[in-house]
């Protein structure tokens, strides 16, 4: 192939990208990102994207997690990490590390990447910010309520400082810490923030990177990927075993999300290439989408 036919194609492929920018113009788009999905500026394609998204006149909010982040920081410190029904017990001591590392170290390192490939990236505590107002969870056992310290359940979102921020055409960055009756700090789920995040913005999409190829109707085998799942189908996949452990919180997310409006929630794996620009921008897309 001749270097300008290659250049020919490159330029068919973005004609052919353009009527999905025109129907996501001006649209906000929430993304879950974290986990094995983060990397380096140099390599993440997922940011690029983002980045891409931002420059076409698409609103981009990302919601991170930081997990293996704090697990590092806890152990550092010789805080042992105790979980109950998969989620952290979280103390006072454990949640100032999980603050100071989700804050200021996974959060400023998004922030940075963003910066650094072009974008106008703004770093956003939803505790400082008053967007997550939460209650201490509560998790249910045989024995009744359990008591996990600081581990928040969303009561309320304000979106308007977001709203703002995304009329002021920047990429918010949000650590999902929530703020207590009495203003002090919660470990929120990120899957759940961004869900909530996403129904109090209105949003178009809900995209969650993950690991994995999607739903599978037989876990493990991505020959029975779920395209297409309605959510009210979505508690029996889960009774039966088909969506399990860190699915869970996602897929419900989703399903709230789709609920309270936004138009799609996709399960995306973030470790293919573009994969949010092959999501939005082609028919056939990646992943699991969850509709009503």
């Amino acid at each position: 192939m001749s270097p300008l036919q290659q250049y020919i194609d490159k330029a068919a492929i973005l004609v052919e990208a353009l009527p999905y920018i025109q129907s996501f113009r001006g649209k906000t788009v929430v993304v879950k990102y974290g986990g094995s999905t983060m990397k380096g500026a140099d390599d993440d394609t997922v940011l690029k994207d983002l980045v891409f998204m931002e420059s076409v006149g698409i609103n981009p909010v990302i919601v991170h997690g930081g997990g293996p982040a704090i697990d590092r920081q806890l152990k550092a410190k010789n805080i042992e990490t105790q979980r109950v029904n998969g989620l952290r017990i979280t103390d006072q001591a454990t949640m100032q590390v999980v603050e100071e590392t989700l804050f200021g170290e996974v959060n400023a390192g998004i922030v940075d990447a963003v910066r650094d490939l072009g974008g106008q990236p703004v770093a956003v505590s939803a505790r400082d910010a008053g967007i997550l107002q939460v209650r201490k969870h509560m998790p249910d056992s045989a024995d009744g309520p359990i008591d996990i310290g600081f581990v928040g359940e969303v009561e309320h979102v304000d979106p308007q400082p977001l709203t703002d921020l995304l009329q002021s055409e920047v990429i918010p960055v949000i650590a999902p810490i929530g703020r207590g009756p009495d203003g002090e700090a919660y470990n929120v789920n990120a899957d759940t923030a961004a869900g909530e995040i996403a129904a109090a913005l209105h949003a178009e999409k809900l995209v969650f990177l993950t690991d994995v190829t999607g739903i599978m109707e037989r876990p493990g085998d991505e020959e029975s990927l779920l395209s297409t799942l309605h959510v009210r189908d979505v508690e029996d996949l889960i009774d039966r075993g088909v969506v399990g452990g860190g699915m869970i919180p996602k897929t419900r997310a989703g399903v709230h999300a789709v609920r309270a409006g936004v138009h799609k929630a996709h399960i995306i794996d973030g470790r293919i290439p573009h994969s949010v620009l092959l999501e939005f921008f082609t028919d056939e897309g990646v992943g699991t989408q969850i509709v009503q």
